[in-house]
């Protein structure tokens, strides 16, 4: 059988409710779930209380053809006058149904992988020979030129970082929003994925798209669905890959659950740095932390960026056992200063970069359970 690749549609996709109207939207749920008089995927249980944007003056009637794209205006809803273009760009749904993350792990990932600035570890590593290292998008993808650097381009990303054959190279493929935006806009024309692929990571953490409260749900769909056909793209490029998962609601966790039981992806990866202040953690990250560990399938490896109390490494270490494994870039960023990680938090004890680095390394591995 010859496969045919078909067009991406560029009309008749559902589109959002302008003005976030749930009467007109094609993805309200309704308040029984089976939706809307105009729902085709119930899958959205209304508007943001909080949302910033309901009032936009692209909802109007009136508003120019290309209103949004004149006032570069970032935010995906609705109201867009080229919504439909961005519908299409996902393909023309937002659910998950079509998405699968064919993949797998490699062999022999600690617990805890720090995180460099990926330079040669040689130095670093001196004392530790760790089994891994985790380097950062921005360090790939430059956030100026949006281009690959040459320097893992013409290596594979283990030469780069000078690793031993028996340690692992992870890419860990968050950054700030105009940084992964520019990975998705440029990722076909300049063969992005293929060009990584070619590096020989033994691991990608794929990109997640940012998920606000105070953001239209229409741009909350689009970003889950964008994470995770990323994370297809990569595994169809032969990358061992992990997908992101980012939430606001008990639905998209649902959702997620519901997906991962249908597609068992190899892992599940979720970037926690962005959440810093206690008040986040415990009325959204935190429970929504706690609902996967209940959710999930007892052996679902979960990787974690960007966890740096003890406290909260400890919570997660409990409720999610020896599958968790810790990425965080901690370690280098306390061994610039001379500083390392302690039970009592963060200490200037003057050290050379290469003794604080270990010392942190080890400090937080001690706090996740042994494998």
């Amino acid at each position: 059988m010859t496969s045919v690749s078909l067009p991406i549609p560029t009309v008749g996709v559902p589109l959002p409710g302008r003005g976030c109207d749930c009467n007109s939207c094609a993805f309200y749920a309704g308040p029984d779930g089976r939706g809307g008089p105009a729902t085709v995927e119930p899958l959205c249980s209304g508007q943001n209380s909080d949302c910033r944007f309901c009032g936009c003056s692209a909802a109007e009637a009136d508003a120019p053809a290309n209103a949004c794209v004149t006032r570069k205006c970032p935010i995906r809803c609705g109201s867009r006058t080229d919504i439909a273009g961005w519908m299409a760009d996902v393909g023309g749904t937002l659910t998950f149904d079509d998405i699968s993350v064919d993949s797998a792990l490699p062999a022999g990932l600690p617990s805890f992988i720090p995180m460099t600035d990926g330079s040669a570890v040689t130095k670093l590593d001196a004392s530790l020979n760790w089994p891994a290292y985790g380097v950062g998008l921005r360090r790939v993808f430059s956030p100026d030129t949006k281009t690959l650097y040459k320097r893992f381009t013409e290596q594979t990303a283990r030469k780069a970082l000078a690793l031993g054959d028996h340690q692992k190279a992870v890419l860990v493929g968050y950054g700030e929003d105009p940084l992964v935006e520019a990975f998705w806009t440029r990722r076909e024309r300049d063969r992005l994925v293929e060009r990584i692929a070619e590096q020989e990571w033994d691991l990608v953490l794929s990109c997640n798209y940012s998920i606000y409260g105070d953001w239209p749900r229409t741009e909350h769909l689009l970003n889950m669905r964008r994470s995770l056909m990323l994370a297809q793209e990569f595994a169809e490029a032969g990358v061992n890959v992990v997908p992101n998962v980012y939430w606001f609601r008990l639905e998209d966790l649902e959702r997620y659950v519901s997906w991962i039981e249908d597609t068992q992806p190899a892992g599940i990866a979720i970037n926690v740095q962005t959440v810093r202040d206690n008040a986040d953690w415990d009325s959204w990250e935190r429970p929504g932390l706690h609902f996967l560990a209940e959710a999930l399938p007892e052996d679902m490896p979960v990787i974690l960026t960007g966890l740096s109390r003890a406290n909260r490494i400890a919570e997660m270490a409990e409720i999610f056992g020896p599958r968790l494994t810790l990425i965080s870039q901690n370690p280098h960023q306390y061994a610039l200063h001379g500083a390392i990680m302690t039970a009592n938090g963060r200490e200037d004890v003057h050290a050379r970069p290469e003794d604080a680095f270990a010392t942190t390394v080890q400090y937080m591995a001690s706090l996740l359970p042994s494998r």
